[in-house]
């Protein structure tokens, strides 16, 4: 009988594990913001000062280096603080600055900040791709509100240095 139970639970088991990576959640939000690539990107590079502007994401520890894995605290809106750690994956100046993270097959991150030139200014994207298992049980949909937020608090600083 136990046996049978290991013959059938097996597969099952492949299944799931091979379902939890392939389950996905997609989270986009954009923002034109009223000036130059340049401008946006010294912002989001001062890791020092997020605190003082981002809702979501208050605090980074370290510089953003390609290969350079920060400690990253963020405020859930409920108040709660997370601790997790970013690997920096891809800074390329004023268009793209990439991080992951996670627990592979539980629940992992690949998130964006884009920044594309448009007339008058720079349209700020945060696009983010979860995978994992855990997305079948986590509620997520405060996630693109947060960033949405963010962004808006990102258009105001950058808005505040250009004065």
């Amino acid at each position: 009988m136990i046996q049978k139970s290991l013959k059938f639970g097996i597969p099952i088991l492949s299944l799931l594990t091979v379902s939890s990576f392939l389950t996905t959640k997609t989270f986009h939000v954009e923002i034109d913001i009223a000036a130059p690539p340049d401008a946006v990107w010294a912002v989001l590079m001062d890791t020092e000062a997020y605190s003082e502007w981002n809702p979501t994401v208050v605090e980074v520890q370290g510089r953003y280096e390609v290969g350079a894995d920060l400690p990253t605290t963020v405020k859930t809106p409920s108040g709660d603080l997370l601790d997790m750690t970013n690997t920096v994956r891809a800074v390329e100046p004023f268009r793209e600055l990439r991080q992951t993270g996670g627990i592979p097959a539980i629940i992992t991150y690949d998130h964006r900040w884009l920044l594309e030139p448009i007339d008058g200014g720079t349209r700020a994207i945060q696009h983010e791709v979860d995978r994992g298992g855990f997305l079948w049980f986590w509620n997520s949909d405060w996630i693109e509100p947060a960033y949405a937020e963010a962004n808006e608090a990102l258009a105001k600083r950058v808005a505040a240095f250009a004065e």
